[in-house]
């Protein structure tokens, strides 16, 4: 099947069958992957291979381009084909872009995309084309590679003719150059790749189409067998496995309007609608675009003529003072400097050729900046192609404070920007799925959207991230280990969230010994008395001001409150999954020793004349943070627990959390019967929307002399999941969310409504005080009953709708 002989083959339509188990072909770029995969292609090995362009490097930087002309008797009804590539690849038929990706993992679950190409194909010859590129020493840090390669196989025996092997052509394309970013060029930590430098005079134009001359292009080297993750014997280090995430959303979406211009005058409403610009021979233009909201998406420049000029588009998430602690608002730009990383494009004036980055770029605003030469230079059109996890919004919520939905809305923003093929703690300077960042954001995903794919990958692969030791990985997919012991103790609280939200214990089961591995972690740091030895690498908690990296006060031994009574959290969650899906044996074993250190966490750390739990036995530093875990830990007994949390609303000299750990003060709120103050909380949330014109939530709060990294965290659009949790008060009480609990938290609402998901339908809660009395309505599914709380009383509910009235 490596034969050197290149020819073209004539297959007939009725040689390529269905697959009997196929669900659905592909129609757009937002669609599904075809699915219900031949166990056979996880298990044995591919007929394919995997090849690269002859005579180039492994590893280092490159763009290359693959070829394969197939003609067909008929318009096939099915060319069903897996594909993949490393760094990254897009496919294309007959010139249309079909799929991209593959899906990040790592070397031992190398995804694979299934895609049916027959809507593309055509009586006659037809072209497979394929981009794959190694960004090399610059890859962004999310992507793990082994060396440059591309991989297709068709599905059936008919169709091996599209295999990946020497009868593919290849080429190196020489118009492309990295374009590296220092952490000190973007003023914070920044591995989310390079930019692109392309010379359009280089570029092999026109190389998807079918009638591209590629006489001049070599057979594709052949650099390894491709074989299935379960296969044996076969020596391939791409372990292959099915994508598992749907494919990426891609929908048009235009810049609106010009903040800032010089060296030439731009028609009415562009660049929001399309019209062309010319820039004459011989000028230099600069011109700041607004999006006017920050977005996630491929740039797409169109341009003719202009030979030998530049157009280098800057990206930025706001404009920011030089050297300035501050941002400042969002909307403003005057006094302020464009600080982002960038891509040069230059034109090698041909007619209408396109630019358009291979990896998604992050901005609110574009700074265009064009110097041409000797020729004019049309820019026939500025647009672009929002992209990401195709998330659809299914929750409602509308209350009698109209101030409130606005920020539902920016934090759905704000969570959809951090979702991709993975979550992402942020979109601009990491694109690194961090456990403590997607504990929040995959909650949101299940209250707003439903949908829990993004998440169960997100368990699987922080699972195979862990090292024989048992710890986690802080994020993963990454190239640079990085471990935050805390972060694998959230980690079972995703499952434990998984368990309790999504009807699929199968998941939850296989976890356990995941879930196992990181107790038995903490067992080897902890004393007798249950309490945490020092622990190793980085021990962030919260990016609290006072706390160097986020790491809170210990003693030299090792003591700390807040490790030892967030093990108090994970030690109960394992207990719950033990005693539900694993060993009974487990569970009491884990809720004893929960037992043993929540009792030695009281010994140590309660401080009775300060009446707070302190963040170490020596009783000089308090916390926030300290008050929340010891709440959510049952650390803080009965009525107590209540107490403290209302004090710690109004007591200035603690540790204030940050808008992460907001979300677990929230939950102590909620979990005390204190959820009235909620809606209090979320001043700081209009402060970022109505002082400082953010349209997503930032990564920490903007103050006085404090300056916020990315101005998009996910963590923070936690009001997203609690205007539902809280505020309406709806809550799984059973695992798999098969009875549901409604407790809300009206505060000063004279009327509250709104519609989540459920894994079996909606639930719908209206809320509206009249005449001295609480009228409800709630409608859960029909195979679903719960309970509904008001002032202590619990009221049962039936599945369909349910009318109550309780006395205010």
């Amino acid at each position: 099947m490596y034969s050197s002989t290149r020819r073209t083959f004539l297959i007939t339509a009725g040689a390529l069958p269905a697959l009997a188990t196929q669900t659905a072909s592909l129609r757009t770029r937002n669609s599904e992957p075809v699915s219900d995969h031949r166990y056979d292609l996880i298990t044995k090995p591919w007929s394919a291979g995997w090849i690269t362009a002859a005579g180039t490097p492994a590893n280092e930087y490159g763009v290359y381009h693959f070829r394969r002309v197939l003609e067909f008797g008929g318009k096939p009804s099915s060319f069903i084909v897996h594909v993949s590539g490393d760094n990254r690849y897009q496919l294309f038929v007959n010139g249309k872009r079909v799929v991209w990706g593959p899906a990040r993992g790592d070397l031992y679950h190398w995804r694979f995309e299934t895609v049916d190409l027959a809507p593309y194909l055509e009586a006659g010859r037809n072209t497979l084309a394929a981009v794959v590129w190694n960004f090399g020493q610059w890859a962004p840090e999310a992507q793990i590679t082994l060396q440059t390669g591309f991989l297709l196989q068709s599905d059936t025996e008919a169709e091996r003719v599209a295999d990946t092997g020497t009868e593919w052509k290849a080429i190196h394309n020489p118009a492309y150059t990295p374009i590296p970013f220092s952490h000190g060029d973007m003023r914070g930590y920044f591995v989310a790749g390079p930019g692109e430098k392309i010379d359009g005079a280089k570029y092999p134009w026109g190389w998807t189409e079918t009638g591209f001359d590629d006489s001049a292009w070599a057979a594709a080297s052949v650099v390894a067998p491709a074989a299935g993750a379960m296969a044996s014997d076969v020596h391939s280090r791409w372990m292959l496995v099915p994508r598992n995430i749907p494919f990426m959303d891609a929908k048009p979406e235009r810049l609106q309007k010009v903040r800032r211009q010089s060296g030439v005058e731009v028609p009415d409403g562009w660049p929001g609608r399309a019209s062309g610009l010319t820039i004459p021979a011989r000028t230099k233009v600069s011109l700041l675009l607004d999006q006017t909201y920050l977005t996630t998406g491929y740039p797409e420049v169109t341009v003719s003529g202009g030979r030998g000029a530049t157009i280098q588009l800057r990206y930025a998430e706001c404009l920011q003072v030089e050297q300035g602690k501050e941002k400042g608002n969002r909307n403003e730009i005057e006094g302020k400097d464009f600080i982002g990383y960038h891509d040069l494009f230059t034109a090698d004036g041909g007619a209408r050729r396109l630019f358009r980055p291979l990896w998604w770029r992050t901005w609110r605003y574009v700074e265009m900046n064009i110097q041409t030469e000797d020729e004019p230079l049309t820019i026939d059109d500025l647009s672009a192609t929002y992209t990401g996890y195709p998330f659809e919004m299914k929750a409602k919520f509308e209350a009698s404070d109209t101030t409130i939905a606005p920020l539902l809305a920016i934090g759905w923003r704000t969570a959809r920007l951090c979702a991709h093929e993975t979550y992402m703690d942020c979109p601009y300077y990491e694109q690194l799925q961090y456990v403590g960042d997607t504990r929040i954001q995959a909650l949101i995903s299940l209250f707003n959207a439903g949908d829990a794919r993004l998440m169960r990958n997100a368990i699987e692969l922080i699972d195979q991230s862990r090292l024989p030791v048992g710890a986690t990985m802080s994020r993963y997919p990454t190239r640079l280990q990085q471990f935050i012991p805390a972060f694998s103790l959230w980690w079972i609280g995703m499952v434990h969230d998984y368990w309790r939200y999504v009807d699929d214990p199968d998941l939850v089961r296989r976890m356990l010994p995941g879930v196992r591995a990181v107790l038995s972690f903490y067992e080897s740091y902890q004393r007798p008395n249950g309490s945490l030895r020092p622990l190793p690498w980085w021990r962030f908690m919260d990016w609290a001001l006072s706390w160097k990296d986020g790491d809170p006060p210990q003693e030299p031994d090792g003591s700390s409150s807040l490790f030892d009574m967030l093990l108090v959290m994970a030690l109960d969650w394992a207990a719950d999954l033990e005693a539900s899906l694993g060993m009974k044996a487990m569970s009491e074993l884990y809720r004893q020793r929960a037992g043993v250190l929540r009792a030695t966490s009281q010994q140590l750390y309660w401080d009775g004349v300060a009446r707070w739990y302190a963040d170490t036995p020596k009783k000089d530093s308090f916390s926030q943070q300290g008050q929340i875990l010891a709440v959510l830990g049952g650390v803080a007994p009965g009525q107590e627990a209540g107490t403290l949390v209302a004090r710690l609303l109004k007591d200035e000299k603690l540790v204030k959390c940050s808008l992460f750990f907001r979300h677990y003060l929230h939950a102590a709120l909620n979990k005390t019967g204190l959820g009235d103050r909620y809606l209090e909380q979320l001043a700081d949330w209009h402060t970022m929307v109505d002082t400082y014109g953010l349209t997503t939530f930032s990564e920490i709060l903007d103050q006085p002399g404090v300056r916020s990294r990315s101005d998009c965290h996910a963590w923070s659009a936690s009001p997203n999941y609690e205007l539902f949790h809280t505020v309406l008060g709806i809550d799984s009480a059973a695992p798999g969310f098969r009875r549901a609990l409604v407790r809300p938290f009206l505060a000063n609402l004279t009327k509250a409504s709104g519609t989540m998901p459920h894994p079996q339908g909606v639930i719908e809660v209206n809320l509206e005080k009249r005449n001295s009395n609480l009228e409800a309505r709630v409608v859960l599914p029909l195979n679903v009953a719960g309970d509904f709380v008001w002032s202590g009383r619990r009221t049962p509910l039936q599945g369909g709708a349910n009318e109550l009235k309780f006395h205010l």
